[in-house]
Order: structure tokens, then sequence, then C-alpha cells
């Protein structure tokens, strides 16, 4: 005689859940930053629900709710997961099972590690020239720049963001960054790049929606600085871009499997004067839809 047990189903209750992150939930203090993060994330929740989605806001490290009963996770600002990165490798293994992450839980997990550029570069994508160093590499930062013959270098975790231990070193700092380097690379990888000078005209941002280009900006950082990030007293500007920019962008977009629903592609001027590629955001970037609401109506008709 078999015995039958009863089946527990879940009911899906929502389309489409955006997932944000503790601090952007419901917070008490409304700076001008947070009042952009909740901007942001209602239109895009407007316009899942304009397509006849039923759409929720929640944090991605939410205790109480069951992951199961939602058809699909956008990833949106889950801002502090890089703070919280195996928490948040256990939390992408539970939400792939149980749900449909966007993008893909495949381009997640190969786009949450710099080691992507070199990806890229195999497959015609041009980025700045970039040496790889792997945790628990046993050299210096002098010798580093002997090996590559860089005299002025970008150095950054593969794991990174919001500009987490990122250096730019020359002769006269090397050695002042040499004991935490040594700390950091027992325990991360990291990615040392010659410094690319046409950073101070700026770094474009494209976004992307279902490989197609919408809207662009302009990022720049304050005088005497190199870090284009808000954070850092960096400054945003509704940007054109080139019929060249705009190609450069979708190509590198292009070559990514599976093709992801969304991209912020970063680019600038490498110092041979070539479009590059910095970063290829496809996790939980800025996307800047304040300036072009329309931009969230196409990645919802995406979905």
């Amino acid at each position: 005689m078999k015995l039958y047990l009863p089946q527990i189903v879940t009911m899906v209750q929502f389309d489409i859940v955006i997932a944000t992150c503790d601090k952007y939930v419901a917070p008490e203090k409304i700076t001008p930053y947070v009042q952009n993060v909740l901007t942001e994330d209602q239109i895009i929740l407007s316009a899942l629900e304009k397509k006849g989605l039923k759409a929720v806001r929640k944090s991605w490290s939410d205790p109480d709710f069951d992951w199961s009963s939602t058809d699909k996770v956008l990833i949106r600002t889950t801002w502090d997961y890089f703070e919280r990165f195996e928490e948040w490798q256990l939390w992408l293994d539970l939400v792939s099972e149980k749900s449909t992450l966007i993008n893909a839980i495949d381009l997640v997990r190969w786009n949450m590690d710099k080691h992507y550029l070199g990806d890229l570069e195999k497959r015609g994508i041009n980025i700045p020239e970039t040496h790889y160093i792997e945790k628990g590499t046993t050299t210096s930062l002098k010798e580093l720049h002997t090996l590559t013959g860089w005299e002025e270098t970008i150095l950054k975790p593969c794991v990174s963001g919001a500009s987490r231990h990122t250096y730019k070193l020359n002769a006269d700092n090397i050695e002042a960054h040499e004991a935490i380097f040594q700390k950091l690379i027992q325990n991360e990888a990291f990615m040392l790049q010659p410094f690319q000078k046409n950073i101070f005209k700026g770094e474009i941002s494209l976004m992307v929606m279902g490989g197609q280009f919408t809207h662009a900006v302009l990022k720049v950082a304050k005088p005497g600085d190199f870090r284009v990030q808000d954070d850092f007293g960096g400054s945003v500007h509704d940007y054109q871009p080139t019929q060249a920019e705009m190609d450069f962008a979708e190509k590198a977009v292009s070559v990514c499997s599976p093709s992801p629903s969304l991209a912020r592609v970063d680019i600038i001027r490498d110092n041979n004067d070539e479009l590059a590629i910095i970063e290829l955001e496809m996790i939980e970037p800025e996307l800047w839809f304040r300036l072009n609401p329309k931009a969230a109506d196409v990645l919802a008709g995406c979905i």
C-alpha cells in the first residue's frame, strides 16, 4: 500500500518582484540620493503595471518573503550585495530555483566577476589593457609595475562596486599601498590596468534594453579625482552619443549569452583613443530612468 503525502503548493501571487535592499524598502530619511532610488524603482514599477503585470518591491534579503510566490525577479537596487557577497550568492541559488531572474542567473554570475572583461576581449570587444592578479598570488605592486611596464595604474578588486578598494598607483604612492594590497590579495582576486587619461573627459554610460540603445549619460569626476561615482563627488549629465558609440554599446551587449534584458555599457576612449569598455553592468546598474522614463517602457516590453 502506497502512502500519498499532500504536496505543499505555493500560489504565485506576483508576476514580478523588483528586488532592492533593506535600506531602500522603507527609508526613514529621504536624502536626494535615496529619493533617486525610490523614483527609479517607481518608474519601472509603473511601466510593468502598465503592461498588466502585478509587481511589487521587496528587499532581496527579506527573510519572510517566499520567492516562489513570484514568476520573475528583476534585480534593481540591491546595492549592498558586494558587502554581503556570500549571503548574496546563497540568495541567487535560492531564487534561481524558485523563480526566474532578470537578467538570467548565468549572466548575473558571469557579470559579478570582472574577469568577464577578458571574455569580452576574446569576443572582439575592446577593453583597456588588463592584468589579472589571482587570489593568493605572491607578488608586489612594484614587481607588477615592472612586469607590465605601466607607470601609472588603477588597481581594483575583481568583485566590487562603488569603487571599493580602487586605487590609483604611481611611483610616488605605490609603497604606501603595498600593505593593504598584500592583505587583500590573500582573500580576493584583483585587476591592474594602465590609468586611462581620457577619464578626465568623463565616462559615458549607455543604457541598452533588450539589445536596443535607449539613452545615455556622461559621468564626470570632481576636479582632482578620477572616480566618477556621485559617492566621491562625481556629477551626471545628459548625453547624446555618436552613432559609433551606440553601435559599440549594442555590439558589446550582443556578444553576451544569454541575451540580457537590460545592460549599462560604460565606455571611454582608451589611451590609444579607441572606444573601450570600462564596465558592462548587467546585475543592478543605475539606469537613470528618471532622465528617460520611456526606456523603462522598453524594458517592461522586453519582460
